[in-house]
C-alpha cells in the first residue's frame, strides 16, 4: 500500500476477488430492484459480507441516480486513528476487482481544508472493510464516480455536527451533486426480534432527520449500530442542504441467510432526500 493507492483488505472474504464472479454477485444484489434514478443527499447501506447484506445495500445503490463525487464516511473497526478523528483518503484511488475508483482531491483537499478534524490517515484505512465494500456497487452503478473516503474514530454529538456543517458548507460552495453515503450495519449479536425492536428505534431517528437523538438513543438503549456516527453525520448534513425525509427501503437479518434467528447482525437501507 502506498499514500495513493489503497489495495483490497477484504476481497476473497467479505465478497469475490475474481471480477466476473463479483459482477454477478452485485448483480443478482441489484435485480429486481427499481431503478428510480432518485437525486438523494444521502444515504445508509450496509457493509457487511454479501452474501448476507448485499441485498440490502442493491436497495439502496439501485434507486439512486449516483453523482460522480460519492462522500462515504464509516466507522472505525480497527481502532488506528492518526488523524483528530476523522480519517481521510485524500488522493489516489481505492483498488478494487472491478477496477479502481478514483478519488476526487478536489473535494476532500476543501473537506480538509473546512474542518479541523479531518486529516490524511491511510493506517486508519489499511483494514477498514466498511468503506470498500460499497465500492462494488459503485462500479456497477456509476462507473466513472469518484469517493471522498473518511472513517471515524467517534460517536459523539459535538464532533458529528462539525463535520456535517463542514460537509454542508463543502458541498455548497461545489455546486453540483454530491451524495453522502454513511456505511452502517444495525444491530450486532442478539436475537432477532430484540434487534427489531431496538433498530426501530433507531431508525426512527434517522425518519426523523435528528442525527443527535439516534446517537442519544443508541447510547440509552445500547444499540450497537456501528456506524451511528457516520449516520449522524450523513443526516445532519442532508438536512442542513435541504433534505426534508428518510426512507426505509429495506430491513433484514443474518437470519434470513443462516436459517437461525439467536444470534444476528441486522441492516438497513435509507435513502435521504
Amino acid at each position: 500500500m502506498t499514500d495513493r493507492i489503497r489495495p483490497p483488505a477484504v476481497a476473497g472474504h467479505f465478497y469475490p476477488d475474481d471480477a466476473g464472479d463479483l459482477v454477478a454477485v452485485v448483480d443478482e444484489c441489484l435485480a429486481g430492484v427499481p431503478d428510480e434514478a432518485r437525486r438523494c443527499r444521502g444515504a445508509i447501506a450496509p457493509h457487511a459480507g454479501l452474501v448476507y447484506s448485499g441485498a440490502c445495500a442493491g436497495h439502496v445503490f439501485g434507486r439512486l441516480a449516483i453523482p460522480r463525487t460519492v462522500v462515504v464516511i464509516a466507522p472505525n473497526h480497527t481502532g488506528r486513528c492518526r488523524s483528530p478523528g476523522a480519517s481521510l483518503w485524500r488522493a489516489g484511488a481505492f483498488d478494487t476487482p472491478l477496477g479502481a475508483v478514483p478519488i476526487d482531491e478536489v473535494f476532500a483537499a476543501a473537506l480538509e481544508d473546512a474542518c479541523d478534524l479531518v486529516a490524511h490517515d491511510p493506517v486508519a484505512h489499511r483494514d477498514e472493510h466498511a468503506i470498500e465494500v460499497e465500492l462494488p456497487f459503485l462500479r456497477r452503478r456509476a462507473s466513472d464516480a469518484a469517493i471522498v473516503p473518511l472513517v471515524l474514530a467517534w460517536d459523539d454529538w459535538a464532533r458529528s455536527e462539525r463535520l456535517a456543517a463542514a460537509l454542508a458548507n463543502v458541498v455548497r460552495a461545489a455546486e453540483r451533486d454530491v451524495l453522502l453515503v454513511a456505511s452502517s450495519d444495525m444491530t450486532h449479536y442478539e436475537p432477532a426480534a430484540g434487534a427489531e425492536r431496538k433498530d426501530r428505534q433507531a431508525l426512527a431517528a434517522i425518519q426523523a432527520l435528528d442525527g443527535r437523538g439516534l446517537l442519544e438513543a443508541c447510547r440509552r438503549e445500547r444499540i450497537s449500530m456501528c456506524g451511528r456516527a457516520p449516520a449522524a453525520v450523513v443526516v445532519e448534513a442532508a438536512r442542513r442542504l435541504g433534505a426534508t425525509q428518510a426512507e426505509v427501503v429495506d430491513y433484514r437479518h443474518s437470519g434470513w441467510v443462516t436459517g437461525s434467528d439467536a444470534e444476528v447482525v441486522a441492516y438497513a437501507g435509507v435513502l435521504v432526500a
